[in-house]
């Protein structure tokens, strides 16, 4: 696989990670432990984000001005960093759904495409 390949796979990986999280904090400011567990409750446990690549998302989210954070208090009184959306991150939200829409709409066209013989 090229180098050019590669980085496409890895932009459309954390594209769409970035869409789930965006998404989640559209529904509400939340910490990342709230934002992995909203991702996964929502996808029927089917999607489950691990720590090690939720926090670099969410960092490289913030450094993009998409989301802000700031120190809380959880719901079991411990200091958590909560995440909100910013109007340029539910700008970006948009354009994240229309790709997403566009790709499941290209999966779609090609899983019915009849077979060559």
């Amino acid at each position: 696989m090229g180098g050019r390949d590669k980085r496409t796979r890895l932009e459309l990986l954390q594209g769409t990670l970035d869409l789930m999280i965006l998404q989640t904090l559209r529904w509400g400011p939340r910490h990342g432990y709230g934002v992995s567990q909203a991702i996964r409750t929502a996808s029927n446990e089917v999607l489950q984000v691990e720590t090690g690549s939720l926090y670099p998302a969410l960092h490289r989210l913030a450094k993009r001005g998409w989301v802000e954070s700031e120190w809380k208090l959880s719901e079991n009184n411990q200091r958590a960093k909560y995440y909100r959306l910013t109007a340029a991150g539910r700008k970006q939200l948009r354009a994240e759904q229309s790709r997403w829409a566009q790709l499941v709409e290209a999966v779609e066209a090609l899983a019915r495409k009849p077979q060559a013989e």
